[in-house]
């Protein structure tokens, strides 16, 4: 007889001392939808998250500061994945070669998306490469000068 242990919950303070955010942007996060605590919680109830909770919270602010994201633009991500985790289940689900189809064509555009805010992000990132290599170049340069000059 296997008996499963109720899964951990913290509390929202253990919870941002965790994933290095403060409290106040777990509750923003779950006012913009990104994390969808703050519905199922009763009203005057402790904020409760599953390591779920927090590996989504993980996963966000990561991608906020490995992409540079604004808000927006990380609840356009988020959405993005979740319609495709959608569309996986519904894949699972499916038995017909046009069910697929239909999901395969669904998932296109999402992909789009993502990949369109990445490599902005990549552009901007390869701009400001550029910036500093030519202040390096032009630092070398003047380095150069002066060892000529002995100083």
């Amino acid at each position: 007889m296997s008996t499963q242990a109720p899964e951990r919950s913290y509390r929202i303070g253990d919870v941002a001392e965790r994933v290095g955010v403060t409290t106040r942007t777990i509750r923003y996060y779950e006012e913009l939808g990104l994390l969808g605590t703050a519905s199922a919680r009763a009203k005057g109830a402790h904020r409760l998250y599953s390591e779920a909770d927090i590996a989504r919270l993980e996963e966000l602010i990561r991608l906020r500061d490995l992409l540079g994201l604004t808000l927006e633009e990380l609840v356009g991500l988020a959405e993005a994945e979740e319609a495709r985790a959608a569309l996986r289940d519904q894949w699972a689900e499916s038995a017909t070669d046009t069910e697929r189809a239909r999901i395969v064509e669904a998932a296109i555009p999402l992909v789009e998306r993502q990949l369109e805010l990445v490599r902005a992000r990549q552009d901007r990132l390869s701009d400001f490469a550029g910036e500093l290599s030519e202040k390096l170049r032009s630092l070398r340069k003047r380095q150069a000068e002066l060892k000529r000059r002995g100083a």
